[in-house]
């Protein structure tokens, strides 16, 4: 069984104490920590991390977030999502400098984020100047012994695999991007169905969320987040697919809607435990 966690942020924690609480609370033992309270001193490092450390929840991995994201529709994501916007490049820049010390200083092997709308055709420089950007923030982190992986959701699985190719072409093996596959944004964003699409991303795929969605009923829209197992993705058939594959990441469970945060990822954990590895 894949180290089962649940996402900080899914939580909505308001301080160290509160998040060690909630996930005791969740029945899971390891969590993918949101760096950016750290990086901004709203959270103290020190105590966040002993914290965590003597209540025995082991921190897998970490997140970070880019500056000015507006999810309110897809249009507005696509324009303002990830290290897209140039009016924000070298803030998101300084941002990925400050998360790679704290996870160097907390010991994580990987980072995630979202890249960004990366265009689909190849032609386009908007692709070239956000795979340079991309280089960019995975050598800041390779420098401190600590990779990257982009979230899945705005990009169909061919274009995010030729993105990849690209972009770990111009990178050291020790900065080589992968990916942080989440299936609900497949559906959430209408970029195709999750388990074909993780069949075709399982060499690149560093780390999995466990959430899932249904689809938009209208083209253009935003799909909608159920929690795990009562959406579309197909929970049999993900995990089969990950059975038969060598992956060694973690599955951290991830809720992003909803008021019952904490039960809805009680249930989340226990489906993933009734599927045997």
């Amino acid at each position: 069984m894949p180290p089962l966690a649940v996402c900080s942020w899914s939580l909505r924690p308001d301080s160290p104490s509160d998040l060690v609480e909630k996930v005791r609370a969740c029945g899971v033992g390891a969590v993918q920590l949101a760096l950016d309270p750290l990086r901004t001193f709203a959270w103290r490092t020190e105590e966040t991390a002993s914290r965590l450390k003597h209540a025995g929840i082991h921190v897998l991995s970490g997140m970070m977030a880019t500056k000015g994201e507006d999810y309110s529709t897809l249009d507005s994501i696509r324009e303002t999502g990830g290290l897209r916007p140039d009016e924000h490049w070298e803030a998101n820049l300084r941002a990925a400098e400050g998360c790679s010390l704290l996870a160097a200083r907390l010991a994580l092997p990987l980072v995630t984020f979202h890249a960004g709308f990366i265009p689909h055709e190849e032609s386009d420089p908007e692709r070239s100047r956000l795979v340079d950007r991309l280089r960019a923030v995975a050598e800041v982190f390779a420098a401190r012994n600590v990779r990257i992986a982009l979230e899945t959701g705005q990009e169909d699985a061919e274009t995010l695999a030729s993105v990849l190719a690209e972009l770990n072409e111009g990178l050291s093996s020790r900065a080589a991007v992968g990916i942080n596959f989440d299936p609900a944004n497949m559906l959430l964003y209408g970029m195709g169905d999750p388990v074909i699409a993780l069949r075709r991303l399982l060499p690149h795929v560093r780390q999995i969320h466990i959430k899932d969605a249904v689809p938009a009923a209208k083209p253009g829209t935003w799909g909608e987040e159920r929690p795990v197992g009562a959406g579309a993705v197909d929970w049999a058939a993900f995990f089969n697919t990950l059975r038969d594959s060598t992956f060694d990441g973690a599955l951290v469970i991830e809720r992003e809607a909803g008021e019952e945060r904490v039960a809805d990822v009680r249930k989340a954990a226990d489906l993933v435990r009734s599927f045997e590895f």
